[in-house]
């Protein structure tokens, strides 16, 4: 029989556990950006983030992520192509959702999930070309306070879509500037 070093063996083992790695690492359910750009979260601690289709009592089928956060779409970015134009302050109020490399879909089509670069450079995760947001006056899951925001921001539906208009309580937070603050 034949005597192995620990060297070899230890060599051995790493091959085949980065064989494994990159076959396992093929989803076809993400967008393009490094996997160093996702939230840190309990999405990512349980395989990377997530795009979940939720109800929401007022808006009807909504996105959120694994956390249950509401995501947003942003009327004066575009789809085709994508492009992102909330910046600065902007982005600050609706903080960017940063893209993975895999992105869990629950309820909404793989095939509608992107990712856009950014003016900073940095992958933003996209939904049937519009890129999306969280909301930072959105204290707990499952909050919609973002919808209709200065009649330019609007939950996300899971076909990417903007849910319908907002009701009395949550246009009362818009303000004129379009960006919600």
């Amino acid at each position: 029989m034949p005597t192995f070093s620990r060297t070899a063996l230890l060599a051995v083992a790493g091959v085949a556990a980065l064989t494994l790695v990159a076959a396992c690492g093929s989803d076809g359910t993400s967008g393009t950006a490094s996997p160093a750009s996702a939230p840190a979260s309990s999405a990512a601690a349980s395989g990377g983030p997530a795009l979940v289709a939720a109800g929401s009592n007022t808006l009807g089928p909504i996105v959120t992520d694994a956390d249950g956060n509401t995501l947003y779409r942003f009327d004066k970015d575009t789809a085709n192509p994508s492009a992102s134009n909330c910046t600065g302050a902007c982005a600050t109020t609706w903080p960017p959702v940063p893209a993975a490399e895999h992105i869990r879909a629950q309820g909404v089509d793989s095939a509608l999930i992107g990712s856009v670069t950014r003016t900073d450079g940095t992958k933003q995760l996209t939904l049937g070309g519009w890129p999306l947001y969280r909301y930072a006056s959105d204290a707990k899951p499952g909050d919609t306070k973002g919808q209709g925001v200065g009649g330019t921001w609007f939950a996300s539906t899971p076909t990417g879509t903007k849910a319908p208009a907002a009701t009395p309580a949550a246009s009362a937070v818009q303000s004129g500037n379009g960006y919600g603050y």
